[in-house]
């Protein structure tokens, strides 16, 4: 009887991770992406990288949002996710960050003028 309940506690404790994770098949798909066409992934290659990824992307938004509790703010914005990269000193990602955020405003801005004729 322990062990059972010791596994349903494991279980869950592992799910409560895995919803913190990137989904695993969008890392893998962009794990693909970048390789030659008859490589393969392993499943630890794709677990390795979706820890990673989740990490870093937890890490940037927490110095985002802290800036944003500072300021007294409730919403973190993509102007305070490229602060917080620069400030962690990514500065390539922060430059390539700005440039597809400025893009996707400017996107948005003309789709909302076609909408609205």
């Amino acid at each position: 009887m322990v062990d059972n309940i010791g596994s349903n506690i494991d279980r869950e404790c592992l799910k409560e991770q895995q919803d913190q994770l990137l989904p695993i098949a969008n890392v893998g798909r962009i794990m693909k992406q970048i390789l030659p066409p008859n490589a393969k992934v392993s499943k630890e290659a794709k677990e390795t990288m979706q820890e990673c990824v989740s990490e870093f992307v937890s890490f940037v938004t927490g110095e985002a949002s802290d800036k944003c509790h500072k300021e007294k703010r409730k919403t973190v914005n993509g102007d305070d996710i490229c602060w917080a990269l620069g400030s962690l000193g990514f500065d390539d990602y922060d430059k390539s960050m700005r440039r597809y955020l400025n893009r996707y405003r400017e996107i948005e801005e003309r789709t909302m003028k076609e909408r609205m004729r």
